[in-house]
């Protein structure tokens, strides 16, 4: 419990502070623009959540190989993985840059961003999507700083670039006014400095885990093992995300009032949901340390932790939000409609019915990749996949607003039901295939 509780609760408060980003461009953008602009974002929120999400999971997945390594003790495999994890992150940022800006038009037209809101939507997601590299260089230097056990520090650097996010949206929004794509471009240059302040804190500290010039002829394996790990992360991220644009682009069509109150309660949920997050990334590094260190024993204790202390997390977050949802909503936006006010309180009392859930899904689904089961998790993004197309297709045409609601619960309950049998079937075959070393694996 000590390692656990004290490596995930920094690294929660910095997903809280990251997730600050966002609140507080959606309560400078309420309060100063109005529902509106409130609308403009949250017709983008999918592809900005499709961004960030493969920047994370890209780097969360390589970080597994590095982390396995560190816990090995095997300082020149360690070197290896990391300079395939610049080799590779180089790349993602330039076809994910390109392939964004690219493709910007059509896929806002894909998504059915209604027109009366399209140029401030399009305005918001250009500077997000220039920013990429930077969203992927910080992720990966935290997964570096994470690897060896240090969720300190990137706390500390995304706490300063979460004031400094705040600082230039006031700047920019309501001293320049530059509208609503101000509100992106402080993102990015606060991301910036997170990146920049923790890739020199990594070289000063940890220059020893840092690869060197013949580092870079990364064998293939290593490579291999790298991508593959990371792609299948990303892959699972990528998969579910896909399904949520598509969803996304049928919500649109429900008008600016539904959009603002489905974006709002999104970012209600968001926050909620970092400590969530935070303890199954935990679990994940605990993991893979101790598998790669051959501590098999360690392992499933630590798994049923992380669970009871999600669960009790994700209650108490039932609580709250059936208590205070109204408030929270009206204090986060600003709005004034009530009919925006309404719905958004009905989607957050029907996401969070089945909220826990989504504490035993994180749980399982990140502690199956740590030990390297790549294609349970993939499949169980399927289920997700296949269910928001249904809800697209179906539920919301049929249902409105209320199959927008219900289809985020239903899609958890399916997939824990599937990692869950999963789990219970296949935990002694995979526990018992612990590798004696990490380069064999």
């Amino acid at each position: 419990m000590r390692h656990i509780v004290g490596f995930a609760v920094p690294l929660m408060i910095g997903n809280l502070f990251q997730q600050l980003y966002n609140l507080v461009d959606t309560m400078v953008v309420g309060y100063r623009l109005g529902d509106h602009a409130i609308a403009a974002v949250g017709a983008t929120v999918s592809l900005y959540s499709m961004i960030i999400n493969l920047a994370i999971d890209l780097n969360n997945g390589y970080g597994i190989v590095v982390t396995q390594r560190f816990g090995a003790h095997q300082p020149k495999a360690m070197k290896q993985a990391v300079a395939g994890m610049l080799e590779l992150n180089a790349a993602a940022a330039l076809l994910l840059t390109a392939a964004t800006l690219g493709f910007l038009d059509p896929l806002l037209r894909f998504m059915n961003t209604p027109l009366n809101i399209y140029q401030q939507s399009r305005s918001y997601i250009f500077f997000i999507c220039a920013g990429i590299p930077v969203t992927i260089a910080y992720n990966m230097f935290a997964a570096i700083l994470r690897a060896v056990g240090n969720s300190r520090m990137p706390l500390l650097f995304l706490i300063l670039s979460s004031l400094l996010n705040v600082a230039l949206d006031i700047l920019l929004i309501w001293g320049l006014d530059a509208g609503i794509a101000g509100a992106s471009i402080a993102t990015v240059i606060s991301q910036l400095a997170a990146a920049v302040l923790s890739g020199l804190y990594v070289w000063k500290n940890y220059r020893e885990y840092l690869p060197r010039a013949q580092d870079f002829r990364v064998p293939a394996k290593v490579l291999g093992n790298l991508f593959s790990t990371g792609f299948a992360m990303a892959l699972t991220s990528f998969v579910v995300e896909f399904g949520t644009v598509a969803f996304q682009r049928v919500t649109n069509l429900l008008g600016e009032t539904m959009i603002a109150a489905h974006s709002a309660a999104r970012r209600i949920q968001l926050m909620l949901l970092q400590p969530v997050i935070s303890f199954s990334v935990a679990s994940m590094t605990y993991t893979g340390q101790n598998w790669g260190a051959g501590k098999v024993e360690r392992i499933r204790p630590g798994i049923r932790l992380v669970m009871v202390i999600e669960l009790l997390w994700c209650f108490a977050s039932v609580a709250i939000v059936y208590l205070f949802g109204g408030a929270l909503i009206r204090l986060t936006t600003g709005t004034e409609s009530e009919k925006v006010l309404e719905n958004a309180v009905l989607s957050l009392r029907i996401h969070f019915s089945m909220f826990p859930m989504l504490g035993i899904l994180f749980c399982l689904r990140n502690s199956m990749q740590a030990i390297g089961q790549k294609l349970v998790p993939v499949l169980s993004s399927c289920i997700e996949l296949a269910m928001k197309l249904f809800a697209a297709y179906y539920l919301i045409p049929q249902y409105g607003f209320v199959g927008v609601c219900i289809t985020e619960p239903i899609t958890w309950v399916l997939m824990v039901l599937f990692l869950a049998g999963a789990y219970l079937l296949f935990h002694r075959k995979w526990f018992a295939a612990v590798p004696c070393a990490v380069e064999s694996a």
